[in-house]
């Protein structure tokens, strides 16, 4: 089930409520009683997430391990908002993606070819501190990568970051536009 369906099934769960509830609502505008329902589903979806996230160790503990390098570190794990079947992890090396419930798909993307790395966060992503983090990367398997309705985003981005910059002067990796710049800063 999609965010949207679910949260249109909240919000339906949530009209029936207030209309068995015999509580006049009939002297609130319906603009600002549409807006007060969809913050209520949020509000009911983001403590929904919390509770998911309570039993996340146990998912943990079946899950593969990292890596087969010792001496690769996880940094952050996290998941989508509401999602069963996507989680995210952030090593000092790779930033993985894994799909699936009763089959695993995963995908890897190195830190040292990643190209980019932006986060998008918008009205009701702020309400509720989650945000869209993307990925440009050189992998010609996975150019671009998106973690969905992450939480605090912004923290998040950041430890990608500094682990991208950190992999990239572990293994000595420049810039190319640093390689083509002139001695003033400008590009040949």
């Amino acid at each position: 089930m999609s965010r949207e369906d679910f949260k249109a099934r909240v919000t339906g769960h949530i009209w029936q409520s207030i209309a068995q509830s015999s509580v006049p609502v009939s002297a609130i505008p319906k603009e600002q009683l549409d807006t007060l329902v969809s913050a209520i589903a949020e509000g009911v979806m983001g403590a929904m997430n919390e509770m998911l996230g309570d039993l996340s160790p146990k998912a943990q503990a079946l899950a593969a391990p990292l890596a087969d390098d010792e001496t690769e570190r996880v940094l952050w794990k996290g998941r989508p908002l509401l999602s069963l079947v996507e989680h995210y992890t952030v090593t000092t090396q790779r930033v993985r993606i894994t799909r699936g419930l009763f089959t695993r798909n995963r995908d890897d993307i190195e830190l040292i070819r990643m190209q980019d790395l932006d986060y998008q966060q918008g009205f009701f992503g702020r309400i509720l501190n989650r945000g869209t983090i993307s990925i440009s990367s050189s992998d010609p398997q996975i150019p671009e990568a998106r973690l969905r309705r992450v939480g605090s985003p912004e923290r998040v981005h950041e430890v990608i970051r500094r682990a991208m910059l950190s992999a990239r002067q572990r293994y000595r990796v420049i810039f190319q536009q640093e390689m083509l710049a002139g001695p003033g800063g400008e590009i040949r």
